[in-house]
């Protein structure tokens, strides 16, 4: 996955080997010698993540990011300071300000790219909700979002099998937030299982009675606790574990000895984040599902597309990603409707639409055209992906039986298009829909792909 990188240093050498570095791993980048030069470059363009040196002479990098994460246009950027000053007081003014991380100097290549990696992956799902928002007519206030979420009062997991530690850290926390100590991961799944929705979890990376690696695993697979954030404590010597917690999807780490004022500005950050993106999905579900879900399958329909697909498209051409759309089709659907009636049909429809939620990324789209025709909208996704992709959903629908009555099997073809140069959102999804109707032409139960 790449993204655009704003590097910010009126150091001139330093801005450019860091554009070396971050160019080498195929990331777009983007440089400003100044605070200012970056706000401005920050409301002019689509950026997926700052690193902002903290030492500039006027406008230093504090200020510079207070200023980006108090603009509504711009507070969603993952801003990561770039300092020589590794004191816990730093750490906790950087946090206070609004930085999502920091790297402290010389800046080695593993926790700059797996910092890179875990917050423009964090971005682009909050990016998907946002863009969805924009398609409600901007109903959303995001100004609203921003003032009124608030980081303290969490609920908050804390799992440690150490009881002194476990007390250490609930004293630390407790004054700000609500903390809910458990001793193991079985402790942490009966809670959920009971629908238990904290704010965090926090897990340690030296237990030894639990792998903190595998729980992360878990949690980001499981889509009742996908969005869930995981902070880790790690010991001094443990960057590469910390490196391979963040590509599993951990939001943020500290690292022993623990300062408890970063310990706390560390939670409200991910307090706050937590809230602010589930208040935008409850406001976006509240807001859209009356006009924009279909009654029947619960997913997006076809009005919501119409308005949706054209932002798509625009966002994927000034960020320089791909886009793919698929279109689905249920095979010999009239059948089952003449054979077993329309309410066994209704229903195939409804456990198919379930298969095509499980099947997708948190930031792909699935959308009822009508009857039994689907879109699926799948960002950041080139034709290959895309094919593999659609190839899985034909293979996981042919091979397992739809449990209505005594089991009714299904196929599906699928139509391929991913946007091209000369593309407008109308010839992109018409593309995918000659697509399909080749598949269909072709003996049906396949996948067909059309390039530009």
């Amino acid at each position: 996955m790449t993204a655009k990188v704003l590097v910010v240093d009126d150091v001139q050498i330093n801005l450019r080997l860091m554009e070396i570095r971050l160019q080498e791993e195929y990331y777009e980048v983007r440089t400003a010698g100044s605070g200012q030069e970056a706000i401005a470059i920050c409301q002019a363009e689509p950026i997926d993540i700052v690193l902002l040196d903290v030492m500039m002479p006027g406008m230093d990098g504090y200020e510079t990011c207070r200023r980006i994460k108090a603009d509504p246009a711009t507070h969603h950027i993952p801003v990561v300071l770039v300092t020589a000053l590794d004191g816990a007081e730093d750490r906790v003014t950087g946090l206070e300000s609004g930085a999502d991380d920091f790297l402290v100097k010389p800046v080695r290549d593993l926790p700059l790219f797996s910092r890179i990696r875990s917050l423009t992956r964090l971005k682009m799902l909050t990016d998907e909700l946002r863009v969805r928002a924009q398609t409600t007519l901007a109903i959303l206030s995001e100004d609203g979002f921003v003032a009124d979420v608030a980081g303290t009062d969490g609920s908050i997991v804390l799992i440690e099998e150490n009881p002194l530690e476990s007390d250490r850290l609930t004293r630390m926390l407790r004054g700000e937030q609500r903390v809910t100590a458990v001793g193991s991961l079985d402790e942490l799944s009966a809670m959920l299982a009971s629908g238990s929705q904290p704010d965090l979890v926090i897990a340690d990376l030296a237990s030894r009675r639990h792998d903190a690696l595998r729980l992360c695993s878990r949690l980001r697979s499981d889509e009742a606790t996908r969005q869930l954030p995981i902070l880790v404590i790690a010991p001094t010597d443990e960057e590469k574990r910390v490196a391979r917690a963040l590509e599993l999807g951990v939001n943020d780490y500290l690292v022993r000895p623990i300062d408890r004022n970063e310990l706390l500005a560390r939670v409200r950050t991910q307090v706050k984040r937590r809230r602010y993106s589930e208040n935008l999905r409850r406001s976006l579900q509240e807001t859209i599902e009356l006009a924009t879900i279909d009654p029947l399958t619960g997913l997006h329909n076809r009005r919501f597309l119409d308005g949706h697909l054209p932002k798509a498209v625009e966002r994927s051409r000034q960020e320089g990603k791909a886009l793919s759309v698929l279109v689905v089709d249920i095979d010999h659907f009239k059948q089952i409707n003449d054979r077993h009636g329309h309410d066994v049909g209704d229903e195939v429809l409804r456990e198919f639409a379930v298969r095509l939620r499980e099947s997708l990324r948190a930031s792909d789209l699935a959308c009822r055209l009508g009857g039994e025709e689907f879109v699926l909208l799948l960002p950041d996704t080139d034709s290959a992906s895309a094919n593999v992709i659609a190839e899985r959903l034909r293979l996981l629908v042919s091979t397992t039986a739809i449990a209505v009555g005594d089991g009714i099997r299904l196929t599906i073809s699928a139509g391929c298009a991913t946007l091209g140069l000369p593309d407008t959102d109308a010839t992109l999804l018409k593309r995918a829909d000659m697509a399909v109707y080749a598949a269909k032409h072709n003996g049906r139960n396949r996948v067909v792909t059309l390039a530009a």
